[in-house]
């Protein structure tokens, strides 16, 4: 086939969202789609001139698991994985015969396991949190910030606050994300109200969307681990997302650090179609 026909031919895509995390999901076990083309990926991800989503999701081969996730953020740069776009994968691939309906997930940040609990809901088992840093003091805005650091397969910075709805997540997110704590890479940055024994409420300012997002599976997960280390929930720990969607971590907490960290949450299909 002519490379440049070839680099032009319309790519079939499924959109969909987990917890309203919206993304574009693309069968590539031909391994044709252009990985090197950024602007692809940023056309696609625009809202008024592209399809628009929070993240472009391939499925791909590989050697040792059922398919290979590659994950890249609206401003085309791949990053390590996203946990409500894992579970979104998950069930495409098994309804396109890529992957049974308990499979594994080779990422950039490691094994994952999922499994489809229901038509819409899918149960993932995370990669071991990482690099933690407990009550971390960052100077911000002329005051001294106590957060909490893990990497969930990503960054993430998790902030208790007493009022999540006065919480300027835009505002502040964007000051950590690029804190000279976290450069170069940058950080993601959640802020979370404890809303029950084993229940929280969170909101996330999402590195490589540079906005508040209406949820996120990493964001999620390494808020339920924070909030359990700090002694403010028990497992399982409900946590609502922005978008008003609720989903479920678990794990068990070892020494200081936490064991068998699950996320289960929806995963629907919003349409289909093609680029042109």
């Amino acid at each position: 086939m002519n490379p440049e026909r070839e680099k032009n031919m319309p790519i079939k895509f499924w959109k969909m969202h987990g917890a309203s995390n919206d993304f574009i999901l693309v069968d590539d076990r031909d391994q044709r789609f252009p990985l090197n083309d950024r602007e692809l990926i940023e056309r696609i991800a625009q809202r008024r001139n592209g399809v628009g989503c929070e993240g472009v999701i391939l499925i791909q081969p590989s050697e040792t698991d059922d398919f290979r996730m590659r994950f890249f953020n609206p401003d085309g740069g791949e990053v390590e994985m996203c946990g409500n776009g894992a579970r979104c994968v998950a069930r495409l691939a098994a309804d396109i015969g890529a992957a049974p309906a308990n499979m594994t997930i080779a990422t950039k940040a490691g094994r994952l396991h999922a499994e489809i609990k229901q038509a819409d809901r899918v149960k993932l088992w995370m990669t071991d949190p990482a690099d933690w840093q407990m009550q971390l003091k960052l100077s911000l805005e002329d005051r001294i910030l106590v957060c909490h650091f893990v990497n969930t397969g990503v960054a993430h910075v998790v902030v208790p606050v007493d009022d999540l709805a006065a919480v300027d997540v835009d505002r502040i997110g964007r000051a950590i994300r690029y804190h000279e704590k976290f450069s170069p890479a940058g950080t993601n940055a959640n802020f979370f109200q404890v809303t029950g024994p084993s229940s929280v409420a969170v909101r996330t300012y999402e590195r490589g969307v540079e906005a508040e997002t209406l949820a996120c599976g990493t964001g999620i997960v390494a808020t339920g681990l924070v909030a359990g280390r700090l002694g403010m929930v028990k497992t399982p720990v409900n946590l609502l997302s922005a978008s008003g969607h609720q989903l479920t971590v678990d794990y068990r907490l070892s020494g200081e650090s936490a064991e068998n960290v699950t996320l289960e949450g929806p995963a629907e299909y919003v349409f289909k179609g093609e680029t042109i």
